[in-house]
């Protein structure tokens, strides 16, 4: 048995993971032998060493196995946001060249709409109910034998930035030259900040389709922990899961803090939440009120981390320094920071410019040589595009990314700071800030805002909202003007697709 990576006696009978909707549980034993099952349907297909698959599917226990039979096959396995059109997947694919393809069933007619837009020769199944084009992966997996593959390796994933700014771009790392089952990088970078270990009862309440949910759900499983995994984020239902499957540790995004907060305060007090110990947030950043808000809650155990899809480096952040940092995503915990100008000279403490890494883990974006180049400067630091600044104790304060700059009047403004004042207000569930055309301006300030009540939209509740700004901020950086919505294009990991937002209001 591969997992947990220090196994002891008894372990094969361990919970390694449920469901918490369907209560479906799966123990260590469980999971080697659908492990192996998977990894023996992946050679079946063809797909050697170094090969890749992709998996199109909610959150399902099926979804976590396929992930290890892959881990454990040396294959690249890409998931794909369901969230996405079907175009837009069938680019993923292509672009991965995955020979097999999983998908969840109850898709529906994103399915119908996928698979004439797929390679005639890539081999398709379906998890659920018969789809007509392609086969039961239950079946297939299931009357594999379960003893292991006779060339285990370890395999990596190969996951596709979440193309808020563009095209999404395959993040791509070399496979480890180490036996399947092995401690990994994210194992060894993970484990001592966030205190994975045995002991976790893990809550991850997005969709393992993305980055930080799966990895960390993942690394929580091969250290011998339990993940409990829900299928979709619900305020309450969250704290009814930590209350009683006991969680000790949990992963959020800010927009899911927002959503907590504004809970009644009855409901709230309902849920013992005495046993977490910690609580990880990343991914979009946090505004300092909606951070404190929860530590005031939940006490001094959130942590928080900044990275990317590309794990180029990372930085982390304990409750203790925030509180001494406040707005800070931390220091470096792999990598070296820089900040940089647009010319790549690093710039002094207490400038912005754009955040580069040096000395941590390669990577490139799969099939596009010129997008891996724009993200190194003369020197080989990379960056994922964000502007920041670094305190003198090297502490890094995330500004905005560089895409979502406003030039107004020739001044720039980053709409980060108006949107984390927007949420603060109470009857504000989400806010995106953007530049829009202005023949006087070249480009003015708007808000789009999501209110927790959409009947209190108007005009009214405009002028509320700007003199709720201008109080807070700077004039110049303030919203001219409010439209309402009923929902903003966010994904579940927190990231908002501005461009979809942006493109309502600029000419094709």
């Amino acid at each position: 048995m591969l997992f947990p990576i220090d196994q002891a006696p008894g372990d094969a009978d361990r919970l390694a993971f449920q469901m918490c909707e369907s209560g479906e549980t799966v123990t260590f034993g469980q999971l080697e032998a659908r492990a192996n099952q998977v990894a023996r349907v992946l050679r079946s297909c063809g797909v050697t060493r170094g090969r890749h698959v992709a998996l199109l599917m909610k959150n399902h226990r099926r979804f976590l196995e396929a992930c290890f039979g892959a881990d454990r096959a040396g294959v690249y396995y890409t998931t794909i946001s369901t969230r996405l059109t079907a175009e837009e997947i069938a680019y993923i694919v292509r672009d991965c060249a995955a020979q097999v393809l999983v998908v969840s069933a109850d898709l529906g007619e994103l399915i119908r709409q996928l698979r004439p837009l797929l390679p005639e020769d890539l081999r398709c199944f379906t998890v659920g109910t018969p789809v007509p084009g392609f086969e039961s992966w239950e079946a297939a997996v299931d009357d594999a034998h379960d003893s292991p593959i006779a060339d285990p390796a370890q395999g990596l994933d190969m996951l596709y930035s979440s193309g808020t700014t563009g095209r999404p771009k395959g993040v791509k790392w070399p496979l480890p030259p180490i036996p399947a089952g092995a401690r990994t990088m994210l194992v060894d970078l993970l484990a001592p900040l966030f205190g994975y270990g045995r002991d976790c009862r893990y809550l991850s309440p997005a969709p393992l389709y993305h980055a930080a949910p799966l990895r960390h759900s993942m690394t929580v499983i091969k250290l011998g922990g339990t993940a409990f995994v829900m299928a979709s984020f619900d305020a309450e239902r969250s704290l009814q899961w930590i209350a009683r499957h006991r969680i000790t540790h949990s992963q959020w995004v800010p927009t899911m803090f927002v959503r907590m907060l504004k809970l009644p305060q009855e409901v709230r007090a309902r849920y013992d939440l005495s046993s977490l110990q910690v609580a990880v947030h990343a991914a979009a950043p946090c505004p300092v009120e909606v951070k404190q808000g929860m530590l005031d809650w939940w006490g001094p155990i959130i942590h928080e981390y900044y990275a990317g899809t590309e794990n180029n480096g990372f930085c982390s952040i304990t409750p203790h320094e925030w509180l001494q940092h406040k707005g800070s995503v931390g220091r470096a915990a792999q990598g070296v920071l820089h900040i940089c100008d647009e010319s790549g000279q690093e710039l002094p403490a207490g400038e912005t410019g754009l955040v580069y890494f040096s000395d941590g883990p390669e990577f490139e974006y799969h099939n596009d040589p010129v997008r891996t180049a724009h993200s190194r400067n003369a020197r080989g630091w990379s960056t994922l595009g964000d502007i920041g600044r670094l305190d003198d104790e090297g502490y890094l304060y995330l500004v905005d990314r560089k895409a979502f700059m406003i030039i107004s009047g020739g001044v720039n403004i980053y709409p980060q700071e108006a949107e984390s004042i927007l949420v603060g207000h109470p009857s504000v569930a989400d806010a995106a800030v953007i530049g829009v055309p202005s023949e006087d301006l070249g480009e003015e300030v708007k808000a789009v805002v999501q209110l927790l009540d959409p009947g209190e939209a108007g005009p009214d509740m405009e002028a509320e909202l700007l003199a709720y700004c201008r109080q807070r901020l700077a004039t110049f950086k303030c919203p001219r003007s409010v439209d309402f919505d009923a929902a903003l294009p966010r994904q579940p990991t927190g990231k908002l697709y501005k461009q979809v937002v942006r493109a309502r209001y600029w000419p094709a």
